[in-house]
């Protein structure tokens, strides 16, 4: 679980987070991202040559703020350490896209693999620590 009870179920509802990273003078680098869950972990797709996973490979802490998408002022934030996964990026990439078009059966493409690697993909890891803020009721 992730958090409270209240908190988990937020995350396991919601698609959007905006991540925020720190560049190597310090400074916060957000942007808004889809992520799923994988067990215990958050998980998002990006490609090497992207702001996030250069400051994530800098420096692994990482805030992801989680959005309600039907009211602006719920959120879930969850801090933790992020970890660059560049080898069995399929199942991830697979729950992401499930997560994001909301079709829990969607099936990849034949050649997705062979995308993923031309696109430069990789799955950014977070293992939440701490989690803070209340999800709208």
């Amino acid at each position: 679980m992730i958090g409270t009870p209240e908190q988990d179920a937020f995350i396991g509802r919601s698609r959007w987070a905006v991540a925020t990273t720190l560049r190597r003078d310090g400074s916060p680098s957000s942007s808004v991202i889809f992520y799923a869950r994988d067990g215990e972990d958050l998980v998002f797709s990006t490609t090497r040559s992207r702001v996030k996973a250069r400051t994530v490979a800098n420096d692994p802490r990482i805030a992801l703020c989680v959005l309600d998408e039907g009211a602006p002022f719920g959120f879930v934030t969850v801090e933790g350490i992020a970890t660059i996964q560049e080898e069995d990026i399929v199942p991830p990439h697979i729950a992401i896209n499930r997560a994001m078009r909301g079709q829990p059966g969607w099936s990849p493409p034949e050649g997705y693999l062979e995308r993923l690697n031309a696109e430069g993909r990789v799955i950014v890891r977070v293992r939440p620590g701490r989690v803070s803020g209340m999800p709208n009721r």
